[in-house]
């Protein structure tokens, strides 16, 4: 990461050219109290693109963490013996196959934990891509300019943008499947790390959750991590949801590390049952709520935020 940039993170002054200066001038709110605290705890790995921050979250795992956007997406590189796989590519923003190139030379197969734009932005830079069977997967794989545009749009990043992209032709590529999996799937990356594919729809209809039963790690995805979650677009389904929030909460006396999507890489397992508990809860009426634009609400609940369609959508 640039001295600048870094400087722009903490909100301190920094001099930069005119046209860099345009880009850090009024730093977003959701970005002044970064760098979050909990990654003093990782170690990070150098890696020569500024876009993104690398941490090892546990042996021959990587949190590949995209802080100067708002969504502050986390894909993960997870590393076997004969290959590794890339759990999501991120917002497409920088250019993550170069990165997971300076991590590992295994050949590397990407899995995306569901479509959405900021979790596939990079596909199209990989030869082999798992997915899920899906309509909603069929349709994000032609990729979309829309989606893309919203993620740059006025408040969205923090600090400066990659040197060489350009914000006006910025879509989501097309990519393809080239490998279906379903649930109960087990991928082997070889030297005894499987990946066991678990279907945790809700959040949109092709969302899984991986679990490497060895070494107790349960990557979540978009159904769990630490900021609000995101439940209020047409392809969310609340019952699927909280079924999946429960399917994983199953999971939790085998698991030592959560690993969520968004913002910060690593939680305890206890947070699992917390999940539905706190879910069932805002589906029941309780919490607090606040409106949080056209059509959507904030429900918070013992530490749990859930941003749902409003003003009844997601509700018993």
């Amino acid at each position: 990461m640039s001295f600048c940039t870094r400087l722009a993170r903490l909100t301190l002054f920094c001099v930069l050219p005119a046209s860099l200066a345009a880009q850090t001038k009024g730093i977003p709110d959701w970005c002044k109290p970064l760098p979050r605290p909990e990654y003093k705890t990782l170690l990070r790995m150098p890696v020569n693109d500024p876009w993104f921050e690398v941490y090892r979250v546990a042996p021959d795992v990587y949190a590949i963490y995209e802080p100067h956007q708002a969504e502050e997406t986390i894909s993960y590189l997870i590393v076997g013996s004969k290959q590794a796989l890339l759990f999501d590519t991120g917002m497409g923003i920088g250019n993550i196959q170069k990165v997971t190139s300076q991590l590992t030379k295994r050949f590397v197969v990407v899995l995306n934990s569901h479509t959405h734009n900021d979790h596939v932005g990079g596909n199209w830079q990989f030869n082999a891509i798992f997915g899920m069977n899906t309509a909603f997967t069929r349709a994000n794989a032609k990729g979309s300019r829309t989606d893309a545009q919203a993620e740059i749009a006025s408040g969205q990043i923090c600090g400066v943008l990659p040197a060489g992209f350009n914000p006006k032709t910025y879509a989501t590529k097309p990519w393809r499947v080239s490998f279906l999996v379903h649930d109960g799937f087990v991928i082997n990356l070889g030297g005894g790390r499987k990946l066991e594919v678990i279907a945790t729809p809700g959040h949109t209809p092709d969302a899984i959750a991986l679990l490497d039963r060895e070494n107790g790690l349960l990557f979540t995805g978009d159904t769990y991590y630490p900021a609000p979650i995101w439940l209020y677009r047409p392809e969310t389904d609340m019952d699927a949801y909280v079924a999946s929030a429960k399917k994983l909460a199953a999971l939790a006396p085998e698991v030592k590390l959560v690993l969520g999507a968004h913002n910060v890489p690593v939680a305890q397992p206890d947070v699992l049952p917390k999940l539905v508990d706190a879910i069932q809860a805002v589906r029941s009426g309780k919490g607090e709520v606040k409106a949080a634009g056209a059509g959507k609400a904030m429900h918070t609940f013992r530490g749990f935020k859930f941003l749902l369609a409003a003003p009844s959508k997601g509700l018993d």
